[in-house]
């Protein structure tokens, strides 16, 4: 099954529990957590000594708002990305989230997570 035949609905059902539980264990440092709906490819380039890295140092990982919105998807190939009114509670301003879903063995991954 390819991602981008689900309706906006369908795939917005999985698409906020999975950004929601990117917020939260982003700002719980919680690595095993956190990375436990990432695809194989995902997974390789989030190894956890640099991602622990990341959490230790960032202050936008670790103190993102549960005030996010949702903007928008983009359908392409294999893959829909979802975009997010991201907002951080010591930073002032507003983030863009990225958030990639594809199939991996039939179950729905990320296969990409952002902010910019």
């Amino acid at each position: 099954m390819n991602i981008i035949e689900k309706t906006d609905d369908e795939i917005l059902e999985l698409a906020h529990p999975m950004w929601a539980d990117l917020v939260k264990f982003s700002n719980e440092e919680n690595y095993g957590a956190f990375t436990r709906h990432f695809s194989a490819s995902m997974m390789m380039g989030a190894n956890e000594i640099e991602m622990g890295k990341q959490f230790a140092r960032s202050t936008l990982t670790k103190n993102l708002s549960e005030d996010y919105e949702y903007l928008g998807m983009i359908r392409r190939g294999e893959h829909v990305t979802v975009l997010y009114k991201q907002r951080n509670t010591e930073k002032k301003g507003e983030w863009l989230g990225r958030l990639v879903l594809g199939y991996e063995k039939d179950n729905v991954k990320i296969f990409g997570a952002t902010l910019f």
